[in-house]
């Protein structure tokens, strides 16, 4: 693997990673329940089955998964909820920017898909970066939509066409990709 960050299919060899990057901090809760090495290997599992909807990459720093980017796919109306997340000590650096907009770029073309769409929470606005610069723009605000820590938390909305113009942000070198 080089020395420069990659984003990869997530493997099965990744869940020791992923159990590492949940624990990395509280605000991983809301990605899933992962904390112990049984349900790393199920959440993985559940990501890399080929039949399921998912199509996740890992971001990866020196051959380890410090991070996550996934497409969950409505085929029958070609659109995928996109989502992603990154270990607590790798944020910062613009991994999941470029991730993400790797990612993005393969799913509305090779991927087939018309249209992505995806929300964060409105206190979370290193997400909202992310997002816009993956070429996503703000489509709205979902109210009170999550309840967090007995509270309750605006989601930020967003969404990116196919036709919409490509962003130009730089992205993570694609590594081990098929086509589909």
């Amino acid at each position: 693997m080089t020395d420069a960050p990659v984003v990869r299919p997530l493997t099965p060899d990744d869940a020791e990673a992923v159990l590492a990057a949940f624990c990395s901090a509280p605000d991983m809760a809301r990605q899933g329940a992962v904390t112990t090495p049984q349900e790393a290997e199920r959440y993985v599992d559940r990501l890399t089955d080929a039949d399921g909807p998912h199509r996740a990459w890992a971001v990866d720093d020196r051959g380890t998964c410090v991070g996550l980017v996934a497409v969950t796919i409505d085929a029958v109306n070609a659109n995928g909820w996109f989502w992603y997340w990154v270990h607590a000590a790798h944020r910062g650096r613009g991994l999941a920017r470029r991730a993400a907009t790797a990612v993005a770029d393969w799913a509305l073309s090779d991927g087939g898909l018309h249209r992505l769409e995806l929300g964060h929470r409105v206190n979370n606005p290193a997400s909202g970066a992310v997002a816009r610069a993956a070429g996503f723009v703000r489509e709205g605000t979902e109210r009170e939509k999550f309840l967090v820590d007995g509270r309750r938390v605006d989601v930020a909305t967003y969404g990116r066409l196919r036709t919409d113009p490509v962003p130009d942000t730089e992205r993570l070198v694609r590594a081990g990709w098929a086509a589909t």
